[in-house]
């Protein structure tokens, strides 16, 4: 059975259908999550909001699906959705949790339409993973960005005047740095699963070049790779970096001058030979690349053995 899909283009819209008080901005809204009664009864139903979603969850009954990942909150969770990013809300219990806990805000478009926010909202790089990562915090992280959240609400229910949009950006931002610095530290502490990756990566691109894939195919892209790991290619290049200082396609090219090393020292194939087997259509490509990452030419590496 197909799942039916909703659009909700309006912050009002979101709010009409739990059953909410219209907000108090038709741009911006910031909802207690404990405040939440009605929550979505059918699970056969995809939602896109026109707007971003930034929410702080605990204690919910219910899952949510995004990018190929399933989440619950029994513990602190923060999810980042960017407008037209399709949620799959799952119900595990239809009562009333009374112990739910957290935030949900809306920021649509317009809102930080011609301010500092519009570009800086598209450098963080969890509103394009975040489909894939969601963000775990410590009690002590909770409480950082509880305050902030607190500080919006304030804002909010305050007296709109001159100030106010200024006000909640800056207090936006801020959020949107201590995000960004705890999931750098996601990246740190969780180790074992990052290296796992690391070493999945590993796998991947020795199978790829050894098996010939890449003078059918061509050289890996980002893509494939991310594709291939069950992660978004932003992601992906954001944990690699924080874990070895190289991006995905540095590891791809790393992988590359690999082979390419161990063809010119242990056969007798010409240079052009070995470009097109690992998948280059014009060897001065090639010698480029093999030249940028070892300073020599594939001959000069080459005649190094002789």
């Amino acid at each position: 059975m197909a799942k039916e899909l909703r659009k909700l283009k309006t912050i009002s819209e979101y709010h009409r259908q739990r059953n909410l008080e219209k907000p108090k901005h038709p741009l911006i809204s910031l909802i207690d999550y404990s405040q939440i009664v009605d929550l979505p009864k059918h699970n056969d139903v995809h939602w896109l909001h026109d707007f971003y979603s930034i929410a702080l969850k605990k204690n919910l009954d219910v899952k949510m699906i995004y990018g190929q990942q399933e989440y619950d909150f029994d513990e602190g969770l923060m999810s980042f959705l960017a407008p037209n990013q399709v949620l799959n809300i799952v119900v595990e219990d239809q009562t009333t949790n009374s112990n739910r806990e957290g935030w949900l805000l809306f920021i649509h478009k317009d809102f930080i339409w011609n301010t500092s926010l519009a570009t800086k909202i598209k450098t963080y790089d969890f509103f394009l993973y975040a489909i894939n990562e969601a963000l775990f915090l410590s009690n002590e992280e909770q409480q950082i960005i509880n305050t902030v959240f607190q500080n919006i609400n304030r804002e909010i229910n305050s007296n709109i005047d001159t100030y106010s949009q200024n006000i909640i950006i800056s207090q936006i931002e801020l959020l949107l740095n201590y995000c960004e610095r705890f999931y750098n530290r996601q990246f740190i502490t969780r180790k074992k699963a990052n290296h796992q990756i690391l070493s999945q990566l590993e796998v991947i691109l020795h199978d790829y070049f050894a098996n010939d894939d890449v003078i059918n195919e061509g050289l890996p892209t980002v893509q494939f790779v991310a594709d291939a790991l069950h992660v978004s290619p932003n992601y992906l290049s954001s944990l690699l970096k924080s874990l070895t200082g190289l991006n995905t396609r540095q590891h791809i090219h790393e992988k590359l001058i690999e082979f390419a090393k161990e063809k010119l020292s242990t056969t007798n194939l010409t240079v052009s030979q070995i470009a097109f087997e690992l998948g280059f259509e014009h060897v001065q490509s090639f010698n480029k690349l093999f030249k940028s990452k070892t300073n020599l030419s594939p001959l000069e590496f080459r005649g190094s053995f002789s």
